[in-house]
């Protein structure tokens, strides 16, 4: 995340995360990064769909296409830059090798994450397995593929 932070901040861009399945650990490796105080402008774990909602994502999205699909990880992502005023929000979901009890819906082991890019009305997808049986090491990986992804699209 070092070089995503520089590059931000050179751009002088910002960026805010709505994470659930990862916890904050995409908001927790930025700020691992001297200098994200500039760049990071808020992050929301929303576990529940009570707060996805609250953080306004619509309940018709979560109805319609699940609170596992690639729909409500974009609708994260958005509501997450119109409440914070970010250039970039990233919006996660999904589930690591783990049943949920409150959504039957979905993989036991998929997660979806999508980067918005609200200066320029783009949104990219990202879908991964999660193949660890260690919850850390699956969030290690998406973090990985994200500060990839994020150094293509920034």
């Amino acid at each position: 995340m070092k070089d995503v932070v520089e590059i931000l901040t050179s751009k002088k861009k910002t960026i805010a995360t709505m994470e659930s399945c990862t916890g904050g650990a995409v908001a927790s490796a930025i700020t691992d990064v001297e200098g994200a105080s500039e760049v990071l402008k808020f992050s929301a774990v929303t576990y529940s769909n009570e707060y996805k909602i609250k953080m306004g994502v619509s309940s018709d999205t979560i109805l319609k296409y699940t609170v596992y699909s690639k729909e409500t990880a974009f609708a994260m992502a958005e509501a997450i830059t119109k409440f914070t005023g970010a250039n970039y929000g990233i919006g996660i979901t999904g589930k690591l090798n783990r049943a949920d009890k409150n959504n039957l819906c979905g993989d036991d082991n998929k997660v979806y994450v999508c980067i918005y890019d609200k200066d320029n009305n783009k949104k990219t997808f990202l879908e991964m397995m999660a193949t660890k049986k260690d919850r850390h090491e699956n969030k290690k990986i998406i973090i990985e593929l994200i500060t990839k992804k994020l150094l293509e699209i920034i």
